[in-house]
């Protein structure tokens, strides 16, 4: 479906146009503020309803009460009349059947007339990603994806100074030697031990010594035997005794060792400490290391879930995608691509926005060179599409003049 025929009243700076357009390529022409573009706008008011009606700022022309819009589609024929900020749409069909529902009928058959092929080529490389966005039903929102990425990516990174900052740390620590016990020695314990040993040995220096007495008082009696038999037997029931006493102590603790021991407590201790350090710096290591690695995992994921998006997206034509830079087609960023290989995409995906009404408008069609033009003329012809065409007039004569509002004679 395409359009016949326009006509057009005190629309913009429109008085009163009457078109009968090519079914191809029909150029709008004129100088810049006698109308060409409002002919173009005529257009889409008459078909986009509100929302068109938003976009556009009065659209009664100034010094007129109404206007009206009047596009013959073939199977259909649109009339849309402004009177001051309000408007009326009728539709009728080619036999004159009215519809109860004249703006869902033109809804379901309008596809995106506003995107202009042309105007996309130009768009910065972040603008044409958001404009192909807002053609996609994807099951994800980009922006949010974006938000939460950077918010991981931030995430990590200070983590990964963590990691760093441990790694270095437990790198700077000296090894624990083998052996360092899992606890401090407390020296309270080691200094009972020693008193303890000492307590031991003067018990066995004082029996040493009443042992020696005994002995002593043995010889002195057994010099005096003769004088004391008594005595005698009474020493040597004493020696016994003693003797028993002396055989029945223990082996004399090793103090040398001990006190070695108390020496190198401090060392010791020293050591436990610093194994204790290295424990708790690794530790803080391993701990960073996994937020680090669950922060890689959940951008992983995150990619996942948008290629998963997008693998199950269907884009106006194939080859179309974006990344995070704007959008590429076949891979390829699309800034990169030719100016023709750029406006015959743009103008595919166009067609393949409006497959109902095969209606496409171009503002600003003066940035089309002859061979450009001939490209959309060419598309156009194969593909069976109309394609308004808004240019600068060159005094070539070619397509629709307009002159203060109305078509040039």
């Amino acid at each position: 479906m395409k359009i016949v025929e326009l006509t057009a009243e005190n629309v913009k700076r429109l008085v009163a146009v009457d078109i009968t357009p090519d079914p191809h390529v029909q150029v709008i022409s004129g100088r810049n503020g006698h109308g060409k573009t409002s002919v173009l706008d005529a257009i889409w008011l008459a078909l986009g309803g509100g929302t068109a009606a938003k976009a556009t700022a009065r659209p009664v022309r100034d010094g007129a009460d109404t206007a009206q819009v009047r596009l013959d589609l073939g199977d259909y024929v649109v009339t849309r009349t402004w009177s001051g900020e309000k408007s009326t749409l009728k539709v009728e069909s080619a036999d004159g059947a009215r519809f109860s529902s004249p703006q869902s009928l033109l809804d379901g058959l309008v596809g995106r007339l506003s995107f202009d092929p042309l105007a996309f080529t130009q768009m910065p490389a972040r603008e044409q990603r958001d404009a192909l966005l807002s053609l996609v039903d994807l099951p994800f929102d980009p922006a949010d994806l974006d938000r939460r990425r950077a918010s991981l990516f931030e995430e990590r990174t200070v983590i990964g100074r963590d990691v760093r900052q441990f790694e270095a740390q437990l790198a700077s620590l000296p090894p624990v030697p083998d052996g360092v016990p899992e606890v401090e020695v407390s020296s309270a314990e080691v200094v009972a031990e020693l008193q303890g040993a000492r307590a031991v040995l003067a018990d066995i220096d004082r029996v040493t010594r009443e042992a020696e007495q005994a002995r002593s008082r043995r010889e002195q009696a057994q010099a005096a035997l003769d004088a004391a038999q008594a005595a005698l037997d009474e020493a040597i029931e004493a020696e016994d005794l003693v003797r028993w006493r002396v055989q029945a102590l223990p082996e004399p603790p090793d103090t040398q060792s001990i006190e070695a021991r108390l020496a190198s407590l401090d060392d010791v201790n020293a050591a436990v400490r610093a194994r204790r350090e290295r424990e708790r710096v690794a530790e803080a290591a391993r701990e960073a290391r996994d937020a680090y690695d669950q922060r890689t995992a959940d951008i992983i994921a995150l990619d996942r879930e948008k290629e998963l998006g997008l693998s199950s997206a269907t884009f106006p034509i194939d080859g179309l995608g974006f990344d995070d830079d704007g959008v590429t087609y076949r891979g390829v960023p699309f800034s990169q691509a030719s100016s023709a290989e750029q406006i015959r995409v743009s103008l595919a995906m166009a067609m393949a926005l409006n497959p109902k009404l095969r209606v496409i408008r171009i503002l600003d069609g003066s940035l089309l060179d002859a061979e450009n033009l001939a490209l959309v003329q060419q598309m156009a012809v194969e593909k069976d599409y109309q394609v308004w065409i808004e240019r600068v007039s060159d005094g070539n004569g070619v397509g629709v003049e307009i002159t203060d509002g109305r078509v040039a004679a």
